[in-house]
């Protein structure tokens, strides 16, 4: 397992500059987002030689692309904007090979209109169930075109709200190229800190074979995000979890100020080596 970072982290003004801030923290794997590219998250194209640009800033500084944001809501009520976010996730996934990342990270979506991160009652519905079937089911065609993996992440906010929904519909879809993005803060939300470890534990035995990615920020009781290390999150549990569940990829950190980098990551890396010490 390795620290890595949102590439968001560091807002500079070139993907240059952006790569430049991360090896000063010794960061060799980061999840990349287009913006840091000048683009749209989510773009209706990517010139191939702004993707090579990135992948060869990347790589002259050895940073590996872990994974791209590809987040859109994927049962928005509205169908075209669903459409479009799988549209525009097409042009990702066909940039990929030239930008040196085989996985792009998603957002199962929510029926709020607004914020793809908020929940809303309606994502109960069977309706929503069954628009996420047919999204995903449409994403994995133009993953299995591009020969990329892609990664949803269970969010309190969506429709794909706990590892058991998690595990549903790795289930329902049943594709190799369909993984999970980890977040115990994520898994955290709304749930007593006094059972914090064993929604931790449930959760790394419904998805432990399909974790892609793990991303590593903190929670309070309060139910505020805040850097790793500075929340409820147990990281030795977690990372623990992660070791027996046989992961052994990149550990995100994110949801915090670039202020709180060195910090962030310093506690993770030690964190890491204790893991690595008890074995």
């Amino acid at each position: 397992m390795q620290p890595g970072i949102f590439a968001k982290t560091f807002p500079r003004a070139s993907v240059e500059e952006v790569f430049d801030a991360m090896r000063t923290h010794g960061f060799e794997h980061t999840q990349f987002n287009m913006s840091c590219a000048g683009l749209p998250s989510m773009p209706d194209g990517i010139d191939p030689s702004v993707a090579a640009r990135i992948r060869n800033a990347a790589m002259e500084r050895g940073i590996v692309i872990s994974a791209v944001s590809g987040t859109f809501n994927m049962i928005h009520p509205d169908e075209e904007v669903r459409w479009t976010g799988l549209r525009r996730l097409g042009v990702l996934a066909a940039s990929c090979e030239e930008l040196g990342a085989s996985t792009i990270t998603l957002c199962t979506g929510t029926r709020d209109p607004y914020d793809m991160w908020r929940h809303h009652p309606d994502n109960e519905a069977p309706e929503a169930w069954r628009d996420l079937l047919s999204a995903m089911q449409s994403a994995l065609d133009v993953a299995e075109e591009n020969n990329v993996t892609l990664a949803f992440e269970p969010e309190p906010g969506n429709v794909v709200s706990s590892a058991a929904r998690g595990r549903r519909l790795l289930d329902e879809m049943d594709s190799a190229r369909l993984k999970v993005v980890i977040d115990a803060a994520n898994l955290l939300q709304n749930t007593n800190p006094v059972r914090a470890d064993k929604a931790l534990g449930e959760a790394c035995e419904l998805l432990g074979d399909d974790i892609t990615l793990a991303h590593a920020k903190d929670i309070t009781a309060s139910g505020e995000v805040v850097a790793a290390g500075k929340g409820m999150v147990d990281y030795d549990a977690y990372l623990e979890l992660l070791r027996r569940a046989g992961f052994e990829g990149s550990i995100v950190l994110h949801g915090l100020d670039e202020t709180e980098v060195g910090e962030s990551v310093a506690f993770l890396r030690g964190r890491l080596v204790e893991i690595r010490d008890e074995r």
